[in-house]
């Protein structure tokens, strides 16, 4: 039967499992029906456009005027050489927003994406091609990496770079791939409430699970707008707890710690109830059917949980109920 609540039921479990160092799957459960993608939909689309990446903006070549031009000993044109560039996944190793970073090669040798790292930044696909020499080849170039979010293009960078260099369109984004899956999940044989897992997948400049709490500290801060109109700071304000360990302290005391008769206790404790917690959680038909529970301790029974504020006028919340079904599995582990 269906019951009048005051509040949508608060979910109790997240779980991360880090399948590896660029992928994490991140699972959250259980929400009220429509809750799920209430918050999974905005929460990918925050994790897509607001993770903070690093990106080349713009290159200036040593012997070219502009990108259609050709540098002399290197196979590529610069359209290649830039497009491979563009490719390479940069990691500034200080806090800097920007940095400029020269390179210089000569000679015979294939250049590889692993060739760029240095003092300043770190490259996090080091296996990338960039560029074929040939034994007169010298290349010498300067790259200008910055710090962003989402797709910038490069006509919207022309004023930012020099004007002697090449500005790049910049691709920030250090996350690959970001979807979710819901499900229904069971609870107390309800089930209509569903389970939310994230499938994120990054280029290894920031991790995944990195990216999912940058995105919910991202959706916390936009939702600060409306303090003023709730007189309340959203992003500071407690959440309180429905059920921390005080407020389950009554539903734990033993069974043996009730004073109930010795007939009473043994036929509890044959069918393996150790807690008042449990019984609580029973309804009075699977007390009843407890082995050999005679009516006298039926009554006993239900006079302790009187005692102990556990009558029929008792309403356990979904919340409370949840968590307590949790701590009494791992006590009786």
């Amino acid at each position: 039967m269906r019951k009048i609540k005051v509040a949508p039921f608060m979910p109790t479990e997240v779980e991360v499992n880090e399948i590896s160092e660029n992928r994490a799957e991140i699972t959250a459960y259980p929400f009220e029906s429509g809750y799920a993608v209430t918050l999974a939909h905005p929460l990918r689309r925050l994790i897509l456009g607001s993770s903070i990446g690093y990106a080349p903006i713009s290159v200036k070549i040593e012997g070219a005027a502009h990108e259609f031009d050709n540098i002399r000993g290197m196979h590529e044109d610069v359209a290649v050489f830039i497009i491979n560039l563009k490719n390479i996944r940069f990691k500034i190793k200080d806090e800097s927003d920007r940095v400029e970073v020269n390179y210089s090669f000569a000679g015979h040798k294939e250049v590889t994406a692993q060739d760029l790292n240095n003092d300043l930044v770190e490259v996090v696909n080091g296996d990338l091609p960039l560029a074929t020499l040939n034994e007169d080849a010298e290349l010498n170039f300067t790259v200008v990496i910055s710090k962003g979010i989402g797709y910038v293009p490069s006509e919207d960078l022309r004023d930012e770079v020099a004007n002697d260099a090449i500005a790049l369109d910049a691709f920030f984004t250090p996350v690959r791939k970001a979807n979710y899956s819901i499900e229904p999940v069971l609870v107390e044989d309800n089930p209509s409430f569903e389970k939310i897992t994230f499938d994120i997948v990054t280029d290894a400049q920031i991790g995944p699970v990195e990216a999912f709490t940058n995105a919910l500290e991202v959706m916390n801060k936009q939702l600060s707008i409306f303090n003023g109109v709730l007189d309340v700071d959203i992003s500071t304000a407690p959440i309180k707890k429905s059920s921390d360990e005080s407020e389950l302290k009554p539903f734990l005391q033993t069974v043996d710690s009730l004073g109930l008769s010795a007939r009473s206790f043994n036929s509890l404790d044959r069918a393996g109830i150790k807690y008042l917690g449990e019984l609580v959680l029973m309804s009075e038909n699977e007390i009843k059917n407890i082995k050999n529970l005679g009516k006298k301790s039926l009554d006993e029974i239900n006079e302790c949980l009187v005692e102990h504020g556990f009558g029929e006028d008792f309403d356990l919340s979904d919340v409370t109920r949840a968590h307590l079904v949790k701590k009494l599995e791992q006590l009786k582990q």
